[in-house]
């Protein structure tokens, strides 16, 4: 933890919007003009272009950037294998499919100086990470700042916090990041995690496939949900350090390492669309009913990896934020249901509406797809006798990872002593109400 990084993150500025064709510089000059690669780049940059996405990709999908950097990527010794810690890749073979409802306490303390990727435990996921499909889900636990510098290549990294503030130093910038927002760190881009309290705790969803977007609104209209501007960019920052720092690149499901002998987040300045954002999830513009019936809870969605079928989603990203309920002669929590989804559910502050018990900020519950789940007996019982006044709800912070695959577990998941081993007495002594009228 350190005084120096609140203040820093605290001061900082961003970018405004989802999407947009952003540019930055953190000296005046450092971007060319008219064209992204002139014979000699500005103050004796090099210029570099990242790209998220294949060249040819449709214009709307299209995700790259041009950076302007001191020293370009490619000026670095071999990479060689390290371990892996906890963090395992699709495709996941360790474990069978589990049909049953699974639910987690939070992670245990970390050993003392165990940063953001030392402390990173994969719970489960799908796909082919090789391939580009599929997602997988992680939580991480941390009591000390990053050293090193760590980037992805397998797939996008959306970091939830649920305990303490993290500054992310990436190439394009610095982000602040605390429980209650998210951040979004591109495939491929490096960055570092820095602590701003003791100690740090959280979600990530690693996205194997298309990148985040924002979902289209259909008959909701123009407005609603997760809106553009809300979510920040990071203007440009660079360091300039010359010694030995350790990359950490995460290539097809294994951690690499090598020891550069300057920074690589020296990027001066940059211009594009593949970049980090952050969002402040009480910014999202619930929608819901104003006359009867909860409505699905796709209408919680903020972010969506499409798939090549319209409409279903490699991986989704739902949050359950404050809102009123008003339906009449409705039962207000989620409802009994059964979905060919797969959702991995967690807990950022405060209770769920549809569990009274043992569903705590910083654990996790898996509905694998056509699993039958629902409100526990308590809540299901309350609501059903409850006067429907309209009603704040705003005492938690919930979300979910929906998934088109079934998330297979790893080993180290299906054995966590944190594992809750009686999960599904949540709907024991649900009692027979039938009352035939003859």
């Amino acid at each position: 933890m350190s005084g120096d990084a609140r203040k820093t993150a605290e001061g900082l500025t961003y970018l405004s919007g989802f999407g947009n064709e952003h540019s930055s510089e953190a000296v005046p000059g450092a971007l060319p003009q008219g064209r992204n690669s002139p014979q000699r780049a500005p103050l004796g940059l090099y210029a570099e272009q990242l790209s998220g996405t294949a060249f040819t990709e449709p214009r709307a999908h299209n995700r790259r950037s041009w950076l302007y950097r001191i020293r370009p990527s490619a000026a670095h010794p071999a990479f060689t294998r390290t371990d892996n810690g906890a963090i395992r890749t699709a495709p996941f073979t360790e474990s069978t499919p589990d049909p049953n409802r699974l639910r987690w306490n939070p992670l245990p303390e970390p050993a003392p100086g165990t940063d953001f990727l030392a402390g990173l435990w994969t719970l489960g996921g799908n796909g082919d990470a090789t391939q580009r499909t599929g997602m997988a889900v992680h939580l991480y636990h941390a009591n000390s700042s990053m050293d090193r510098v760590f980037s992805d290549a397998d797939g996008e990294l959306l970091i939830v916090p649920e305990r303490g503030g993290l500054l992310l130093r990436t190439e394009f910038g610095l982000l602040h990041v605390e429980p209650g927002h998210v951040a979004l760190i591109p495939r491929g881009v490096r960055f570092r995690v820095e602590l701003l309290d003791a100690s740090a705790r959280g979600y990530v969803c690693e996205n194997y496939g298309a990148p985040f977007h924002l979902p289209d609104l259909g008959p909701i209209g123009a407005n609603g949900l997760a809106n553009a501007r809300d979510f920040m960019a990071p203007v440009a920052a660079y360091e300039e350090v010359e010694g030995p720092v350790e990359v950490v690149n995460k290539f097809c499901g294994n951690l690499w390492t090598a020891m550069y002998d300057h920074t690589p987040l020296d990027v001066v300045a940059w211009h594009g669309n593949h970049v980090p954002y952050i969002y402040d999830l009480r910014r999202f513009n619930v929608i819901g009913t104003i006359s009867y019936d909860h409505p699905d809870p796709s209408i919680f969605t903020v972010l969506t990896s499409p798939s090549d079928t319209p409409g279903l989603a490699g991986v989704d990203f739902v949050v359950f934020a404050p809102r009123w309920l008003v339906g009449e002669d409705t039962f207000r929590p989620p409802y009994f249901h059964r979905n060919v989804m797969s959702e991995y559910m967690g807990l950022i502050e405060g209770a769920y509406d549809a569990k009274a018990e043992g569903f705590v900020p910083g654990g996790g519950s898996l509905h694998n797809m056509m699993s039958a789940h629902g409100p526990d007996r308590e809540t299901f019982d309350r609501a059903s006798a409850a006067e429907l006044k309209p009603q704040k709800i705003d005492d938690g912070l919930a979300f979910m990872f929906e998934t088109r695959w079934p998330v297979t577990l790893t080993t180290a998941a299906a054995r966590a002593d944190h594992l809750q081993s009686h999960y599904d007495n949540a709907w024991s002594g649900m009692e027979r109400h039938f009352r035939p009228l003859h």
